[in-house]
């Protein structure tokens, strides 16, 4: 009896880490809009402030106004060297003229200690002139004027310089699903300044590029749907529907840009999908809780790791049929091949050990121990380094291909739920499972690049010269 309760823990343990998360925060927009109010770092003079804000809400073109949610209510001068979400929310559709404050408190920090500042009585406004459309978003970007909101250096009123982001050029273009403000962030890869705010279906969860036509495909996983995203005009222009239940999870895209795979956690299947219709070809059945999907470089082979069976369904792209079916340790959650394609590396959730597949064969060739509670891998298809992440470490470790010893490791605070290098930049990209955030990490000296800060539960990164 024991043993059996012991399995069915495991199992039940199993299918929690496979279910889809719901969406944090509401569904999907309908009648209205949305704003994304990003406030930039702000400078040094500003670092002995501090400030404290009751609310914001958008002014509409009759001068009545409409409260949004606050991210940020105390604001840090010394703390605020990157940009931060400081309120979003959903607008009615129509014409503004910008945000008005209201401020709680304030403090400037003096040889003596902090000391309050009075507060203006008046709701300072900031004049931005914006328009809402129904289901689009719109992002505001602020900059904080130090010397005009402490005009005499006792009283203080916060003052803003506000724009609308430009476009980006396509070769910086990067993007973020969350999951929890079912959205797709826009940011320059280089920089992680946000440009752009898709609103998605409800909880879009796995990414595929395509740099050529410039479009992004994005699993709808709470809709059973998948949504293209044209990157120059930042819009969903065409919208699948999979079969109810299927909950995609992780898409893939073939080398010649024609076909998608999406790994279906609700009903063990992979769509076979064609990418300019979104329309379904095929459905095929995998193993029990297929997590996540990798196609080979030829196109010929796609490889799903089933999460509750501990198998490996080998697709054969020609057939559309599986062709294997490979046993593996137990909760695989992710494979990746070394820079020659021979090598197919497997993490695995509940087991301690990487493991090395002959990509041909698929013979396992050597099993390598990492700890248990893998969530993230990527290979560096130019090095052949290995990076991995573990559940409750905080931190990516860095294994040489060759010893498979773990030979360095970043720092990152919080658990990494999902990695990818970005070959122009030589950047590691860092999703963070337990925060709003998805960091970058130069690949040499080990520096953060920058941080992107997104509405909640980020879930996938993606980015024009991913390798």
């Amino acid at each position: 009896m024991a043993r059996v309760f012991a399995a069915l823990s495991l199992v039940s343990l199993l299918s929690f880490a496979c279910q889809a998360r719901p969406s944090l925060v509401k569904p999907r927009l309908e009648e209205n809009g949305q704003v994304f109010v990003y406030l930039q770092s702000l400078s040094p003079e500003a670092d002995r402030l501090a400030f404290r804000l009751e609310g914001i809400s958008a002014v509409r073109g009759d001068g009545s106004a409409v409260p949004v949610s606050l991210h940020l209510e105390e604001v840090l001068g010394k703390e605020m060297k990157r940009d931060r979400i400081l309120a979003s929310g959903e607008l009615p559709p129509g014409q503004y003229l910008g945000f008005s404050f209201r401020v709680k408190d304030a403090t400037l920090r003096g040889e003596e200690g902090p000391s309050a500042l009075p507060v203006a009585d008046e709701n300072p406004m900031t004049s931005i002139p914006f328009s809402i459309a129904r289901k689009k978003a719109q992002v505001i970007s602020l900059g904080f004027r130090y010397r005009e909101s402490l005009p005499d250096g006792i009283r203080f009123a916060p003052l803003f310089s506000a724009e609308i982001p430009g476009k980006l050029a396509t070769g910086l273009i990067g993007l973020v699903t969350s999951r929890g403000g079912n959205t797709v962030t826009v940011f320059d890869k280089l920089t992680g300044k946000v440009v752009a705010v898709v609103p998605t279906g409800n909880s879009p969860a796995g990414m595929a590029l395509n740099t050529a036509l410039r479009r992004a495909y994005v699993a709808i996983s709470g809709d059973d749907a998948l949504e293209t995203i044209d990157l120059l005009g930042s819009d969903v222009i065409h919208r699948g529907a999979l079969t109810i239940g299927d909950r995609p999870e992780e898409l893939a895209l073939t080398p010649d840009g024609k076909t998608l795979l999406t790994a279906n956690t609700g009903s063990n299947t992979v769509s076979v999908v064609d990418a300019a219709t979104l329309s379904e070809i095929r459905k095929i059945q995998v193993g029990s809780g297929p997590q996540s999907i990798l196609v080979d470089r030829a196109g010929r082979r796609a490889y799903v790791f089933n999460t509750l069976s501990n198998t490996i369904s080998v697709l054969d792209l020609g057939a559309l049929a599986v062709a294997a079916t490979v046993a593996t340790d137990s909760g695989p959650v992710r494979g990746e091949f070394n820079r020659a394609g021979n090598r197919l590396y497997v993490l695995h959730g509940y087991s301690p050990y990487l493991s090395v597949f002959d990509a041909t064969t698929l013979s396992i060739l050597r099993r390598v121990y990492v700890g248990t509670g893998g969530m993230a891998l990527k290979v560096d298809p130019r090095t052949d380094l290995i990076y991995l992440a573990r559940r409750g470490t905080g931190e990516v470790a860095i294994y040489d291909p060759f010893s498979f010893l773990p030979i360095d490791s970043y720092r990152t605070g919080s658990d990494a739920s999902y990695l990818t290098i970005d070959g122009e930049g030589n950047n590691l990209f860092v999703v963070s499972s337990g925060t709003n955030e998805v960091s970058a990490i130069h690949l040499v000296g080990k520096a953060k690049a920058m941080e992107v800060e997104v509405a909640g539960d980020p879930f996938r990164v993606t980015m024009m010269g991913e390798r």
